[in-house]
């Protein structure tokens, strides 16, 4: 019989820790969490120091007996849950649910499902610390604070079914805040200019790029930078250059260093996956839990690939640097191998001493088990293993030629580069550093002769912020200090399935309910959606980890703050009704004048004679602007994700759409439709570009 028991949160881990351990050791699962406040209150009493209320999970019942039994035969227990706050607090909740205080029980953890760091982590079992379980007690009775006493008050003012959380709130205000910075931005005209230049001797031209104006003798390279802001002005330089002498006045050559990246934290994998693999964040976690928790290998049952999932951290285990090294030596050479190893700057807080994410073995190359993994599971294992291998190797060099051409009084630029030594890029390239090697396939010298072939000129236009995606939202959300590790995902995940935002095109919009939503609570709760509060309070849950913050201390100031402002807003915040308004349609069914309703994509109209008439249809409000291309109405429409953008009501037949709202004022330039974007009008026609203030009151 086993005389030692061993709880893990996953049953995909039990087969494989019990595979390390062997007949003295009994595995089990707890499924996750076996306790938490219940759903059918706050389940934090108020009046006595804020103390939670935790109950058996429904559905647990089983598990718990079936983990007594267990417990009652055991010698010594276990708790082996992930090694986080998260992790800490379920074995926090065993032990209670358990009743296991005349038992002797021990904390184990590990950062990889491997058998050494199985077996490494049963010498080193110590205490449950408390002061990880009151870090996420604090998180969690925050979190549930905000969410059931403001939840209510938006079903009330706005609709049922909607939600209000504590990072989320503010994840949905940074993205409203892009929203309006995009739609208030005026794009400006501005020109680039290249001379095409042959050169005496050589086949094929050189594209100079227009720099500025030369400086006087001496100082004639420093130059002075000159943006181009119009044609005229294009065309003015292009004439006075078209007599002009062109002479390469320096040409300097350099190397230049690329180092390799760090190896993937949660976040940095949240958004190369999202960039190169078009993975949602939800989905890159699902499967890197796979990864962790095992897979099966033929000839080695299940493994873990990876390291633990949840995590800020780059440092490296000693064993996994050797394990790096060997591999880079062994199979790319030692001209490879990284000269010093870099891990994340001081001064930020690394959660849990944990290990960046990293495959368990490096030698486990991905194409030798790509047969065993299914196609989401491989890309990303690959993945992580590039970035992993790539960390641990030398920098890129490139050497790089800037040269510098005179013409009159102006100067021009070239630039290339090209690979000397590919370093850590012989195996792993980052989206954001893709770059063609631009080289010259001239040689250039002082003493080359120049001749203008001809001038290239190209009209652009400023661009306004992008639109957030997954990725740079995490990447957000990292860097202002909102959430953690364990939060980007079901963060972003919630305020896609409440219809907050839509994502098209891998871009997240706000959608109407979003705005709706976000005025409110900027209304009601600015502190909730304040950024600087947020990251301040993720700053107070580290100082808990820390044992420098009392929780009580965080929960009893914040409180009576959440509960006046909720208070306030019952009283003073207006309704916001989206729905049954009556509208001008008629029912062709019963004759009933048809109301408008809020669903899933938005507003639509529906027979109030429901369920005796189902007739529904779609609803457009006309925003009093003729459609240029057939004089029809302009009405607002949705896509099937919710965003917002002004169409032809004589849809299908003539297709034409705008995002920015169209003016019923026309352009007094060119005759054509204006836009309105934030306080300004400005011509729908770019070759026009005429822009105005918009006046308060225009339609």
């Amino acid at each position: 019989m086993a005389k030692y028991l061993v709880i893990v949160e996953s049953p995909a881990k039990v087969k494989t820790i019990k595979k390390f351990l062997g007949s003295n050791y009994e595995v089990v699962a707890s499924n996750g969490h076996v306790r938490d406040m219940p759903k059918s209150q706050l389940g934090i009493d108020i009046e006595h120091d804020y103390e939670p209320k935790y109950i058996t999970i429904r559905g647990k019942g089983d598990i718990l007996a079936m983990l007594r039994k267990e417990v009652k035969k055991a010698e010594k227990i276990y708790l082996a849950t992930d090694p986080d706050r998260e992790g800490e607090a379920i074995s926090w909740h065993l032990y209670h649910a358990l009743k296991l205080e005349n038992k002797k029980v021990y904390r184990i953890t590990f950062n990889e499902i491997t058998k050494n760091a199985v077996k490494e982590s049963l010498k080193n079992a110590r205490a449950i610390n408390m002061q990880l379980v009151d870090a996420q007690q604090a998180r969690r009775v925050l979190d549930r604070m905000v969410g059931y006493r403001i939840s209510p008050l938006l079903w009330a003012k706005i609709k049922r079914g909607l939600s209000a959380g504590r990072v989320q709130s503010v994840a949905l205000r940074i993205i409203c805040d892009r929203e309006d910075e995009i739609n208030a931005f005026i794009p400006e005209e501005y020109w680039s200019l290249d001379a095409i230049l042959n050169v005496k001797g050589e086949k094929k031209p050189v594209t100079a790029k227009y720099y500025g104006k030369a400086g006087k003798g001496k100082n004639a390279l420093s130059g002075e930078k000159v943006e181009i802001r119009t044609k005229a002005e294009a065309d003015a330089i292009m004439k006075e250059l078209k007599k002009a002498s062109f002479q390469v006045a320096e040409v300097k050559k350099g190397e230049r260093l690329k180092k390799a990246p760090l190896p993937f934290t949660t976040s940095t994998l949240q958004q190369e996956a999202s960039k190169v693999l078009n993975f949602s964040t939800q989905k890159t976690m699902r499967l890197a839990q796979q990864l962790y928790e095992g897979v099966e290998i033929k000839g080695e049952g299940t493994i873990g690939l990876i390291t633990y999932l949840r995590t800020d951290s780059t440092r490296v285990s000693e064993e996994a640097q050797v394990m790096a090294k060997e591999f880079i030596e062994k199979n790319y050479g030692a001209e490879y191998l990284a000269d010093e190893v870099k891990e994340k700057k001081a001064g930020q807080k690394i959660q849990d001493a944990h290990e960046a994410i990293r495959p368990t073995d490096p030698a486990r190359i991905p194409l030798a088990i790509k047969d065993q993994l299914p196609r989401d599971l491989f890309r990303l294992y690959q993945l992580i293993w590039k970035r992993f291998v790539a960390s641990r190797m030398s920098a890129a060099k490139y050497e790089t030629t800037s040269v510098k051409i005179t013409a009159g009084e102006h100067l021009f630029t070239v630039a290339a580069s090209k690979v000397l030594f590919d370093g850590f890029m012989s195996v792993y390239i980052q989206e954001d550093d893709k770059e063609a090697e631009n080289k010259l396939s001239n040689t250039l010298s002082k003493e080359s002769v120049l001749s203008l072939a001809e001038f290239e000129a190209k009209q652009h236009f400023t661009q306004p912020p992008a639109h957030y995606t997954e990725a740079s939202l995490v990447r957000a959300l990292e860097e202002l200090g909102i959430g953690r590790p364990s939060t980007y995902a079901p963060t972003i995940t919630t305020i896609m399935a409440r219809r907050y935002v839509a994502k098209e095109n891998k871009n997240l919009y706000v959608t109407e309910l979003g705005e709706v939503v976000n005025n409110m609570m900027k209304e009601a709760f600015p502190t909730i959606v304040d950024v600087n509060f947020t990251a301040n309070m993720e700053a107070l849950l580290d100082g808990v980890e820390d044992g420098t913050v009392k929780w009580k201390t965080i929960v009893s100031n914040f409180y009576p703050d959440l509960d006046e402002a909720v208070k306030e807003a019952e009283q003073k915040l207006p309704e916001v009704k989206v729905a049954d308004e009556v509208s001008d349609e008629i029912c062709e069914i019963c004759g009933r004048n048809m109301v408008i309703k809020y669903g899933p994509h938005g507003r639509f109209l529906a027979c109030p004679g429901f369920p005796e008439c189902r007739n529904t249809k779609p609803y457009y409000e006309k925003i009093g602007v003729e459609c240029p291309k057939c004089g029809k109405d302009l009405v607002v429409k949705m896509t099937r994700k919710g965003r917002r953008y002004f169409g032809c009501i004589g849809y299908p037949d003539c297709d034409f759409m705008v995002w920015d709202k169209p003016s019923a004022q026309k352009c007094p330039e060119c005759g054509g439709m204006m836009l309105e974007k934030g306080g300004k009008l400005v011509c729908m026609n770019a070759e026009c570009g005429h822009v105005e203030n918009r006046k308060k009151e225009t339609v």
